[in-house]
């Protein structure tokens, strides 16, 4: 579909502009449609506050709003907490969180149908459930909200930052300090659509801090935590200060082909949510939970050990 923007148009927010020409389509479609790329003003893709013009062409692929029903799927997937308001589980890597673009099955959400019988529905009818999201590639913690009072007090807690999160990560190189934090702001790559792009001046505010837990002979092991919930934000982050996550063929990609040579494909990110702490939505309880690594990256680490990788 394509619509031409005109004079009376000039000025709207992308958003209200669509809402205007698409009267047909509930705010939440409308909203679902720019998030997945769906809508592109000449070419480029633009958030929801961007201002019309008023000569601007608008293309929307209305594709993304034909959803296949849900189906529960029967997904392995480890549970380290239930009640009647969340679950915490633990995604493995390789697994998409939600349906999405040319995803329509196998991912986190049809999993999650299978083990429990009731989600929220607070984020839209493709994320029961899912308050926060990890990279395919990323294994770790998440919290899965069953019903929308939990979903909201847990929504506000992450956008509050009172949600402590921390990963484990094996990253190229050795840094110069101990410890320290990244505070660069990201947004989606000007030219690569499917890349986030750091320190960028129409980004959205983002904090990563790090600390080294051991430095290894080319590498080093680290726990990250994040203060900001941005799209690739740890592996966008560490790659702009120059040590990309090992296994990160999209923001360390001349360091890949050299580990690969090596070491063989590690086939996911050697990234691991392995931290996690909450106070409880209803009975305001303090819940921790943590995970350790993975077999293929408890692997990798001894092996690189093991070759008298460590410093």
């Amino acid at each position: 579909m394509r619509l031409q923007a005109g004079v009376n148009d000039k000025g709207l927010r992308l958003d209200h502009f669509l809402a205007r020409h698409l009267e047909n389509l509930t705010r939440s479609q409308i909203q679902q449609l720019n998030r997945s790329g769906a809508v592109h003003i000449e070419g480029r893709h633009e958030k929801s506050g961007y201002r019309i013009r008023g000569t601007e062409t608008v293309e929307i692929d209305l594709q993304p709003l034909q959803q296949t029903p849900l189906r529960p799927e029967q997904i392995p997937i480890q549970i380290y907490f239930e009640d009647q308001d969340l679950a915490v589980i633990e995604k493995p890597a390789g697994l998409v969180v939600h349906p999405g673009a040319g995803v329509k099955e196998g991912t986190l959400v049809h999993a999650l149908l299978y083990h429990f019988q009731n989600l929220s529905d607070a984020a839209g009818d493709s994320r029961p459930g899912i308050v926060h999201r990890i990279d395919k590639w990323t294994s770790g913690l998440l919290v899965v909200a069953k019903n929308n009072l939990a979903h909201a007090a847990l929504g506000k807690a992450f956008q509050d930052r009172s949600v402590e999160k921390n990963y484990i990560a094996l990253v190229h190189g050795n840094l110069s300090r101990s410890a320290g934090e990244i505070d660069m702001a990201i947004s989606r790559h000007t030219t690569i659509r499917t890349r986030m792009a750091a320190n960028v001046r129409r980004g959205r505010s983002a904090q990563t801090e790090y600390k080294v837990i051991e430095a290894l002979r080319g590498f080093t092991l680290l726990q990250v935590r994040i203060k900001t919930g941005r799209t690739h934000q740890i592996r966008v982050h560490l790659s702009a200060i120059g040590h990309p996550v090992v296994g990160d063929d999209v923001y360390g990609e001349r360091q890949q082909k050299a580990f690969v040579k090596k070491y063989g494909n590690l086939g996911r990110y050697f990234l691991h949510a392995t931290h996690l702490r909450f106070a409880h939505p209803r009975t305001s309880e303090v819940l921790e939970f943590h995970s350790v690594l993975p077999a293929e990256l408890q692997n990798l680490l001894d092996h690189i050990r093991s070759q008298k990788g460590i410093l």
